[in-house]
């Protein structure tokens, strides 16, 4: 008998998952690297979070998307790896290679920080717009 209460159960586990459509790819070439973080203290450090999700996708794809996601607060940073080299290539500590943030901060000295860029993903289906920056 409680084993007919199972089905019920699995059913009322709730997924999520995230569309995200990139604004501003300056070409084709190479790979977006994109990483979803639920750690404030790592961000945007994706290989220091055990946690975080890592996702690559041509860059001609033009969007990437999580899924099997719990619902909850995450942020999510990414770049255009232009010469798919798997890093952020930089020119005396500026990004030679576009980047991203979830919702879209202005950047000027360093990464934002966690609360500039969480976005709460609900259960089902969430799509957001990036735009990749470019500095040089």
């Amino acid at each position: 008998m409680p084993f007919t209460f199972l089905p019920l159960m699995l059913a009322a586990v709730q997924t999520s998952a995230v569309e995200i459509d990139l604004d501003g790819l300056r070409n084709s070439k190479g790979v977006i690297q994109a990483c979803l973080l639920r750690d404030r203290k790592r961000f945007p450090d994706c290989k220091a979070d055990p946690q975080a999700i890592k996702l690559t996708v041509p860059a001609s794809s033009g969007r990437l998307m999580f899924t099997d996601l719990e619902p909850g607060e995450y942020a999510i940073a990414l770049f255009h790896d232009e010469n798919a080299n798997g890093k952020l290539d930089t020119l005396l500590g500026i990004p030679r290679e576009g980047f991203g943030f979830s919702r879209n901060p202005v950047v000027r000295f360093g990464a934002p920080r966690y609360d500039q860029v969480s976005i709460e993903i609900a259960a089902g289906f969430t799509r957001i717009r990036v735009k990749v920056q470019y500095l040089l």
